[in-house]
């Protein structure tokens, strides 16, 4: 009889409702790696599943089959090609619009307030910020900016979110601004009242592409005297929704 496990594996603790188990463990073999790995031996994919070599072995011999795997002469492995005829598929049939769009109406319904995603764009040595999507908020007061709007890259709950996870990130500024990138990498998200006009609040947080990589800011704006703490999960969650889509 096999011996029970003292720890229970990732994919035990992350089953899917209704699913089958075996999927969920050779699935969890797929999610073990990281950025920067190039390839995994067998003990680091039993330290990081918390599953049996043996169970490993015969997860990883199914998923090479498939050419979700392959074996490399050193006998470590990497990802197989069919991960990028996955992706190519993937990238393909992408519509940016169809993914962040139904996040934005989502928050906007729940808060009353406009939820917009901001994303970098490079002009030149500096870069911009541009309002790539908008859902207006259901009040008469409100700020007017649109889709396709350019905004200021240095003031405002979103351009401080782009800043603070961006390449700028690590670059030597005043004592004033370095504490403020770090309390909003520290917590997540950025809440400022007044910082692009004196009437105006926002709530932004970031959007990481699957590698880690800044993707997008999803920023909800508000009058100033509309502001509420409140709003900050929100946000958050639906740059959790967005993250690792994008």
């Amino acid at each position: 009889m096999p011996r029970k496990a003292q720890t229970e594996s990732v994919s035990d603790l992350n089953a899917a409702p209704g699913g089958a188990a075996a999927v969920d463990r050779a699935l969890s073999l797929l999610s073990a790696f990281q950025p920067g790995d190039e390839a995994l031996s067998l003990a680091q994919f039993a330290e990081r599943t918390q599953l049996y070599k043996s169970t490993v072995l015969r997860l990883l011999a199914s998923l090479e089959h498939a050419r979700l795997i392959r074996r490399q002469d050193d006998g470590r492995y990497a990802l197989g090609a069919e991960i990028a005829r996955l992706h190519g598929l993937y990238a393909a049939s992408l519509s940016l619009d169809r993914i962040v769009l139904p996040v934005l109406r989502a928050l906007a319904a729940a808060t009353g307030e406009s939820a917009a995603y901001h994303v970098r764009q490079e002009q030149g040595e500096s870069w911009v910020r541009l309002c790539q999507f908008r859902v207006d908020s259901s009040h008469v007061v409100r700020d007017h900016v649109r889709a396709g709007d350019l905004l200021p890259n240095d003031r405002g709950a979103g351009a401080r979110v782009l800043i603070a996870f961006g390449p700028e990130a690590g670059r030597p500024r005043g004592a004033r601004e370095r504490k403020l990138y770090d309390t909003v990498r520290a917590q997540g998200y950025c809440a400022l009242v007044g910082d692009r006009t004196a009437e105006l609040a926002g709530i932004s947080a970031p959007v990481f592409h699957a590698d880690g990589g800044l993707a997008a800011a999803v920023t909800l704006t508000m009058p100033a005297h509309r502001y509420d703490a409140r709003y900050i999960e929100p946000v958050c969650a639906a740059a959790r929704e967005l993250s690792g889509m994008i």
